[in-house]
Formats: structure tokens, sequence, C-alpha cells
């Protein structure tokens, strides 16, 4: 068996958005995923391993590095890669480069969130942020939501948001920089938080009924993007129960503090896509997603890379987009 080596730059242009959120979408119909983490050395210069088992599909571990100090010479401040293994002999089948694995799962894990949460006829989207998840979130929604009219980028730094703005100077849909993020929240029907702010930055005071709210950028336990009003006032959701309640400070934090308690929480991914909890339910309903990661959403995009790069499909995945479920 032939291990395949996959660099960013040799697949990135061969993946498609729809078919990233479909491998996610089917993944979930599969058994529940085992996952563990491991985290090693300081916190400022960190490895993190994140493994996950899913019958069926086999075995992934992702390291990665990540040295905070990078930034600062100008390099990735997160290198890695993605290891799996078929699930039949346990061998190993591909690595990836961890940015690719990433760069697909996080996006694709919010916009499959969105289709069961956000108004389809949604034409607005604020991302607040402006970094690498900023731009692929935006390929990604646009991809999905097609109705999408108006795209507004906040960022901290204005020169950022403005950078960001021009790189899509091609698309068709409106893409603009905002200075009044409290405006731009109040007018959105869809909002992404991809931050890397440690207090809340997104007021549920400016949420307008039928918005949809997806978190992404708190991922450690003293991270928060969400205010209380927000989090206990809308309809919540996350993409993993075992990888955000107990981990994630959007969710630890208000738990901890008697905010909301731990069936606020209403439904996972595994949830929504099995049907086992409604997702959007009206037209005027506030609802959070929390994208959380996992291994196991690392293991489904990285299958998805793997039959790509083989080009020898069980299934054509033209075939399987088809049966997205779109939010009702």
């Amino acid at each position: 068996m032939q291990v395949q080596l996959i660099a960013y730059d040799d697949m990135n242009d061969r993946l498609s958005w729809a078919e990233a959120v479909e491998s996610l979408r089917s993944g979930h119909l599969r058994p529940k995923a085992c996952v563990a983490d491991m985290t090693l050395g300081p916190a400022e210069a960190t490895l993190l391993s994140r493994g996950a088992f899913i019958e069926g599909v086999g075995y992934g571990v992702k390291s990665v590095t990540v040295f905070d100090r990078n930034a600062a010479q100008g390099l990735p401040t997160v290198q890695g890669a993605l290891f799996v293994f078929e699930p039949e002999q346990g061998r190993l089948a591909a690595i990836i480069d961890s940015r690719l694995v990433t760069e697909f799962k996080t996006a694709a894990d919010s916009v499959l969130g969105a289709l069961f949460l956000a108004r389809r006829d949604s034409t607005h989207l604020l991302v607040v942020g402006a970094g690498t998840v900023a731009r692929s979130v935006i390929h990604a929604y646009r991809a999905l939501f097609p109705g999408l009219r108006r795209i507004s980028i906040w960022a901290r730094r204005a020169e950022q948001a403005d950078a960001l703005v021009r790189s899509f100077d091609e698309e068709p849909v409106s893409v603009v920089s905002v200075a009044d993020l409290a405006a731009a929240a109040t007018d959105a029907d869809i909002i992404v938080t991809a931050t890397m702010a440690r207090q809340p930055i997104m007021l549920g005071a400016w949420i307008r009924p039928g918005t949809h709210i997806d978190l992404i950028g708190a991922y450690k336990a003293d991270m928060r993007e969400a205010d209380d009003a927000l989090i206990s006032g809308a309809r919540l959701f996350v993409d993993s129960r075992e990888t955000t309640i107990g981990h994630i400070g959007e969710l630890k934090i208000p738990i901890a503090s008697g905010v909301i308690a731990e069936d606020a929480v209403l439904g996972d991914l595994y949830d929504l896509v099995q049907g086992r909890t409604p997702g959007r339910r009206s037209d005027a309903e506030i609802t959070v997603f929390k994208n959380g990661g996992g291994a196991h959403l690392d293991l489904m995009i990285a299958r998805y890379i793997v039959e790509v790069g083989n080009a020898d499909r069980l299934e054509p995945i033209s075939d399987q987009v088809a049966r997205i479920s779109p939010a009702k």
C-alpha cells in the first residue's frame, strides 16, 4: 500500500466546499467517533495531538506545533500533519498537511451547522475577524448559501479587514469592511466570529430575531466571543458535545457561573444530521452554533481528501452532495 503525501498546494484547488460539507454530513451518519487529545510543552510552544477512530473510516492523528512567537518572525504559528490509517489492517494510508485539513474542516463544520440553523433566505453575512479562517469561511458560505448578496467584514485592525476585502474584488457579491460592529451585527442574517478574543465581543443586545451566530474563534478554556446574554438567550448548539462543553470557555465559563446549565446545549451535529433534534424552527428565533473542532472532523475531511487524491470513490461525491439537508 503506497502512502500518499498530500501537500496543501497540490490539493487545495481540487477540493470543493460543497463536497467538504457533504463529507462531514455523511460522516455524522456513521457510528459515533472515539476521540482523544494530548498536549505537551509550555503554553507558548505546544505540541497538540488529536486522535480519532470512526468505524468504517479508520484512524486519524493530527499532530501540530503551536508556537505563538513565530508570528513575529513571519512564520506560521501552527505547523504539522495528519496521519490517516485505514480500518482493515491499520496501515498508514496518507500523510496530509494539517493546514489543508484544518482549513476545510473548520469552515465546512460551521456551514454544515448553518444549513440546519440559519435561515435559507439569508442575504447578509457578517464576518468578525479577518485572518485565514475568515477567508475560508467566506468561500464556504458563498458556496452553500448562494442567496448571499452582502458580506461585511469587521476586524480590530481596520487595515486587515480592508486587505481581506480587496482579495474578493472579483466576487459577484458585495464584500465590504465595516467600522461599526454593533450596527453591522444588528443588520446581519448570519454572523461568524473568528477571532482570538478572550473577552466577549459579540453582545446579545445587538442581535435581532432570526439571526444565526456561528462562533469559531474561542478554542481554549479562557476564551470567549459571545456574552452571557447571547449564550443564554438563543437556541444553543455545538458541533460536538464531547469537545466543547467541558473544554471551551464559550460554554465552560457561563456553565461554571450558573448562567446556563449543560442541558442548555440542545444538540450537536450528530443530533442534527441524524434528525434527533430539530434545527431552526421559525424565522424569528436566534440560533447559536459553537464550532469547537475535533479530531473526528479532521478524520472525516481527511477521508474526503484521500478520496480526491485517489480519484477512486465508492460513490461519486457529487451524488452525495445532493443529499445535504438544508435548514427549513
